[in-house]
């Protein structure tokens, strides 16, 4: 112990830290950054008050709105909240324990729709065909599924390509993946509203961050302008991928 510190108060410090931090980051890639600093101020000039200053009136108003407030905070920002533990749930780290005697027999039926999904993305690339596969994993998409039209067949190249063809029917919108099948098309998807997304990527990349926010659904989106192969996955792009590349991100 040093200066009145413990080991456990410099511990206590870090983790506080981290956490803000870990918010932080959630909040920019949400747009809500100018809200969490509002947060953030508020927080502190509660501390002031309350406690350094120990102003009865106001800091009984204060502890009362930070009591109703945070019940608030939750409602306002459920999505954020829910992302935050999502993310703590599917660390890698902790996942691994977990996933490692079942992921041989994954990797066996993963295969089977992989490269259909590649071939199909690589053939619309080429043709400048826009599409959209939502590939859903732990988190049901089934209110997703359920806002298009069922589809339930086995995932192969040609079915995906004529479903996305120019003059189809059912073109519009994104399908489905479970397991290795389709499971619906032509599904509305929620839209993202991050700042960040740069602006010459279209309505279709929204869609898909705006679902790999959401869930942990991977997204893979073809554009139509330029042909150009993207993958939306825990809030993040990863743009203009080739054939090998595809097959390496579905793969993991």
């Amino acid at each position: 112990m040093f200066f009145g510190f413990s080991i456990i108060d410099i511990i206590d410090i870090l983790l506080v830290a981290a956490m803000l931090y870990y918010f932080y980051r959630l909040m920019k890639e949400s747009g809500s950054l100018n809200v969490f600093i509002g947060i953030l101020l508020f927080f502190f000039t509660w501390i002031l008050v309350s406690r350094l200053l120990q102003m009865r009136l106001m800091g009984s108003i204060m502890d009362q709105l930070m009591s109703v407030g945070t019940i608030a905070l939750i409602v306002i920002f459920h999505d954020e909240v829910r992302n935050f533990f999502k993310r703590i749930g599917s660390n890698r780290r902790i996942l691994f324990l977990t996933s490692y005697f079942a992921r041989k027999n994954e990797d066996d039926k993963n295969k089977e729709m992989i490269m259909p999904i590649v071939m199909a993305c690589v053939s619309m690339s080429q043709q400048k065909i826009g599409a959209l596969i939502v590939i859903e994993k732990e988190d049901s998409l089934n209110e997703i599924a359920s806002t298009g039209e069922a589809i339930n067949a086995n995932v192969g190249q040609r079915l995906i390509e004529a479903i996305f063809f120019k003059n189809a029917p059912l073109h519009d919108g994104a399908i489905v993946i479970r397991g290795n099948r389709i499971v619906a098309a032509q599904c509305i998807l929620p839209v993202s509203h991050n700042l960040n997304i740069p602006k010459k990527l279209g309505l279709r990349h929204r869609a898909a961050m705006g679902v790999a926010e959401k869930t942990d659904a991977l997204a893979v989106i073809v554009s139509e302008e330029t042909g150009a192969i993207s993958v939306a996955k825990d809030g993040k792009f990863m743009l203009n991928l080739d054939a090998h590349k595809l097959e390496e991100i579905l793969s993991k």
